[in-house]
């Protein structure tokens, strides 16, 4: 499939295509986590290490970007301690390429809402589906929860 540049626009914007293009695009800022984030996997040795990768991306973009500042989550929260992989403990890292799993499943929640891109909204649902309470972990540990996270995020999509 030919591969047309697009600019990066807002977060609901297609701008990178997927593999059919009857997929939903992903938007430039949820192209940007994911691409940002793909870079950290390798370096991830647990479920916990990766969760805080998507986050410390997602915090800077798009509308889910948007509502983690608003209930407060800054960059400097998002400062870890490296830990050597052999004295890591935590949950082990999902089987098989996470990056894809992540983006098969926000294209699954675009297509359920009848988006026509990816966002960073369908990225962070997707998160959830693949990391499970290990993704809310992750979000407690910055003193907040789900629910205020969909919270901000219904003022953020509704201009509130």
């Amino acid at each position: 499939m030919e591969q047309v540049q697009t600019p990066v626009l807002e977060d609901e914007t297609p701008a990178v295509p997927h593999e059919t293009s009857a997929s939903p695009m992903l938007s430039g800022d949820a192209a940007l986590v994911v691409g940002l984030a793909a870079t950290a996997m390798p370096f991830a040795h647990t479920a916990e290490d990766q969760s805080e990768s998507w986050l410390r991306t997602l915090r800077l973009h798009g509308n889910v970007g948007r509502a983690l500042a608003g209930l407060g989550m800054t960059e400097e929260q998002l400062v870890s301690r490296a830990i050597p992989a052999h004295e890591s403990v935590g949950t082990p890292v999902p089987e098989g390429d996470v990056v894809e799993r992540v983006v098969r499943s926000a294209t699954e929640f675009t297509i359920a809402r009848g988006g026509e891109a990816t966002g960073t909204g369908d990225i962070l649902f997707a998160l959830f589906d693949v990391y499970g309470r290990t993704m809310d972990r992750a979000l407690f540990m910055h003193g907040i929860s789900r629910s205020q996270v969909f919270e901000a995020l219904s003022g953020v999509r509704t201009g509130a």
